[in-house]
Parts: structure tokens; sequence; C-alpha cells
């Protein structure tokens, strides 16, 4: 873990940037594919516009229109622009975006590619996004924000380094980021909070563990007493908040993958009564994502020997506990399957009886290494999570380790390292709520983001190297209202000392 004096010596340097390429690094996060930059620097318009001559996309549902809104917001951050533009100076006027499918179908794999140029001529001078779809587009649109800088003098935003071309894509199509709303509630406005900030650093899962033992915050119409397991009559979510933050995350080009963890962490109630799974009126209506995850984890069978009509059930079927487990987890997949959805289960349900699970289940990795290339051999697909490295409430946890953790780790098979979907980084909430959420997540998710976003021959082979420019997206995360903890000391640590955002 990087002291703070140390990290204060890598920073020095840091301190005085301004813009995306200070020192001659280029600043961007996650870091793209291919960048080639110039040594001009261009104003912004106060008027800013969007373009869409030449594209294929509508845009019906406001996604592009509503994602250039957010953009040019995030640039200004409130400053006020009232400066004048010296005569002769070039100009930005706008960004055209040309998206050439018509559909905003938010399919798991869906072209998340760009590419992004800024040139120095033009009259009007307009830069150029092109994507295959509009959440390409979208992921364009967050790099071009990080591209722009305030100039405190002139009061007008700058993007300096001009020209721009920018070729990008995702090294993994899942980049997951889970919330836990089982062990501590978090308002809805607090989960929009932190889908507004996973698209800053282009994740694009938000894995939501909506209930578990301690509580069942949300509502079932078909079984009204269900959420009377929620902490207080405050601390639920209806039907409508679901589909909100469900749609609200779409706009945003971030899937949301529900979590309904059984048998381990949760009553008899999934597949006792078949009708509260996912059913046309309920579950997949509200969440579209092509996968559902059944949990499968932790399970403690002795409590079913214990009771009697438990007991008599598996001596009829002439079952012990392990295959009451098997058997349960199985039924589930069946279930979940016949509605249209491909299965997550965690780790346990491999390790276990991997050989009986439906070829279509996905295995996420938590325990530990050397799992992930278990499930991939066996030719089942995995997301990769494991506790020692991913785990956002391990808070001795460092960001250089989240940095590192390599997903195809000992995966040389070019077959089965396309089985690794990806990975997730895991925020469960036994003791983070709304007051300390953002702070624990980031900047360390932000660390694996770039792992799971940026081609491997372009990662940094030491974490320190990156230090400067991920504590500079750390405080640009600070500015846009997300309250990123410094990058010294364990996770969600307080500043150490008075000092620079970017020297801490």
């Amino acid at each position: 873990m990087a002291s703070a004096p140390r990290l204060l010596l890598v920073l020095l340097a840091a301190v005085a940037a301004v813009g995306p390429c200070a020192g001659g690094r280029v600043d961007l996060w996650p870091m793209p594919a291919s960048v080639a930059r110039g040594a001009q620097t261009l104003l912004v318009s106060k008027g800013l516009e969007l373009s869409t001559a030449g594209s294929g996309y509508a845009d019906g549902k406001g996604v592009l229109k509503e994602a250039f809104r957010r953009m040019v917001a995030i640039v200004e951050l409130d400053h006020v622009i009232n400066g004048s533009y010296p005569r002769g100076s070039p100009v930005l006027a706008g960004v055209r975006v040309v998206v050439r499918s018509p559909s905003d179908e938010l399919n798991f794999g869906v072209d998340e590619s760009y590419k992004l140029s800024v040139p120095t001529t033009g009259n009007p001078l307009y830069a150029q996004i092109e994507a295959q779809t509009v959440y390409g587009a979208l992921h364009a649109l967050e790099t071009f924000s990080q591209l722009c800088t305030f100039d405190f003098n002139a009061r007008l935003i700058e993007l300096h380094s001009a020209p721009w071309t920018i070729l990008d894509k995702p090294r993994f199509p899942y980049r997951g980021l889970l919330i836990d709303t089982s062990r501590h509630y978090l308002p809805v406005p607090v989960i929009k909070s932190v889908i507004d900030s996973m698209t800053f650093s282009k994740l694009n899962v938000l894995h939501w563990h909506i209930v578990d033992e301690e509580s069942f915050p949300l509502q079932i119409p078909s079984y009204p007493k269900l959420w009377n397991g929620a902490y207080s009559y405050s601390e639920r979510y209806t039907i409508d908040d679901a589909i909100d933050i469900v749609q609200y995350a779409e706009q945003r080009g971030v899937n949301v993958l529900a979590e309904i963890d059984v048998p381990g962490h949760a009553l008899s109630w999934g597949v006792g009564y078949p009708s509260l799974w996912p059913s046309a009126t309920y579950f997949s209506k509200i969440f579209k994502f092509k996968f559902v995850h059944l949990g499968g984890d932790e399970v403690n069978t002795s409590c079913w020997s214990a009771t009697p009509r438990i007991k008599s059930w598996l001596i009829q079927h002439g079952m012990n506990e392990s295959d009451a487990y098997r058997y349960f987890v199985l039924r589930a997949q069946k279930i979940a399957i016949s509605h249209g959805y491909d299965i997550i289960n965690w780790e346990e349900t491999f390790n276990n009886f991997g050989d009986k699970l439906d070829r279509k289940t996905v295995v996420h990795n938590w325990l530990g290494s050397g799992v992930a290339e278990k499930v991939v051999a066996a030719g089942l697909r995995c997301i990769v999570s494991n506790q020692d490295k991913w785990y956002l409430d391990h808070l001795d946890a460092t960001w250089e380790g989240f940095y590192m953790n390599e997903p195809l780790t000992n995966i040389y098979n070019p077959e089965q390292q396309k089985l690794i979907l990806g990975g997730e980084v895991c925020m469960w909430g036994e003791h983070i709520d709304a007051s300390d959420i953002q702070q624990t997540i980031w900047p360390r998710a932000a660390a694996a983001a770039e792992r799971l976003w940026t081609p491997i021959e372009k990662l940094a082979k030491d974490a320190r190297s990156v230090t400067a420019r991920l504590a500079r997206f750390r405080c640009l995360l600070n500015q846009r209202g997300v309250a990123a903890a410094p990058l010294a000391g364990y996770g969600r640590s307080a500043p150490s000392e008075p000092g620079s955002c970017q020297s801490q």
C-alpha cells in the first residue's frame, strides 16, 4: 500500500496539472485503446452544440440528447463561463455524433466502441464521434468531457493538446459493481448517484443485491406482506422505484442485474412458491437484463435435517442435505431459464456440483484465485470478483491491488479466455450506508474499471506508474460531486493532512 510520503513524491508534479495532458501525460481514465494528440489549445463554445447530421440513430428516447446535456454540465461544473474569445482563437462550436445503428436496445455484449476526433481546423469547428451504437457514443462523450478544463483566468472552457484521435473499445463486456440494499437501505437518489459515478469510469453493470436474510425491502404485489421484512416502513422500494432505477441506468448505458440469493440467504419462498419467481407481470418486466443472479452461496444445510417437515421431505425423496442443496439450485435455474434468463450463481454451486449446472450458467468467482481457470476449462462462463482483491468492503484492499488483479490469470487458451465475461467489484453493505458508500467505492473501483476496459498491452505493469493519473481522476470525481476518498491509506480513509486533492 502506498504510504502518504511516497504518494506525495509521486504526485508532486501533478499538483500544478491543468487538463488531460499535464507534463506530456495523457490523463484519461480509463486509458483508451489508442490515442494520438497534438499541441494546440482550443476554446470551447459557451453554447456547445450537438449535431447528429448523418446519423442513423433517431434518438426517440432522448438517450443521446440527455447524455450530451449531462456532459456539458460536468464540463462546466457550475462555473460562470463569461470570458471573451480572443480574436482569431479557434473555437470548438459543437460535437457531431454519428451513430450507425438505429437501435437503442441495451443488450449484453452491445457494441461499445467509438472513435473520437477533435480537429484544429474547420469552419465551424466540430469534434466528431463515430460509433456503432448510441452506447459507444455515450462512452465517447465521457472521454470528451475529460479533455476539457476550465481556465480560471480566461473564464472559459479549454481543450488542450488538439488535434485528438481516439479509438476505443472495452476489453471485457461485463464490468460490474455490486451494491447491497439488504444490509443497509440505500435511498433511490443514492443508487442513482452510484449509477452516475459508474459511467465516469465506463462500468456497465449494476449488480443489485436487493434482499437477504437481514431485510426484504422490495415490493412484491402478489405477496404484499413480504416487504414487512424491511427495516422500517420508509426503507422500501416500490415496483415503480425499481422500474425507475432500471430505466435510469439504461439511459446511461448501465444494465441492472437483480440478485435473488437462494437458498442460503433467503427462506424457502423461491422454490416453495414459484409464482414469486420471474413472471410476465413482475420480474421480467422490470429487470430486462439477459442475466439473473440466483446466489447459491454460503448454504448451511444443517438446519434442514433439524426441521421436521423438511427432514420428512428429504426422507420421502431419498435425499440428504447435499442432494437437496443441488436440487434446490438446479430447480431454481430451470424456473429462471423458463422465463428467458441466463443464470449467474456464486462459485459454491460449481465447486459442489459443477457438472450438473445448466450450460447457460455463469459462475461468479468470489472465494479466491484458481477458480476461474477451472470454470472455463469445464466450458462454463465466469465473472471474477475474488474477495482478496475486488471486495470494496475489505478496507485493507488497496487500489493497487484492485488495479493489478487480472481476470485471465493462468488462462492461456484463447477460446477459454472468451468465457471470462469480465469482472465485478463488490460493495457489500454490512458497514456502509448512504453516508459513506461513495468514498468506499471510489477511487478503488476505478482502478478495477481500467483493468476491465483497457487493452492488456496498455495496462501498467506497475500500479505506481498510474498513481498521478488516478489521483487526477479522483479529483475529477470530487469536482463532479462524487465523494471519492484519497488514494493514500485504506479504503475510505480521510485526508492525512492539508494539501492539494492531487497529492492525497
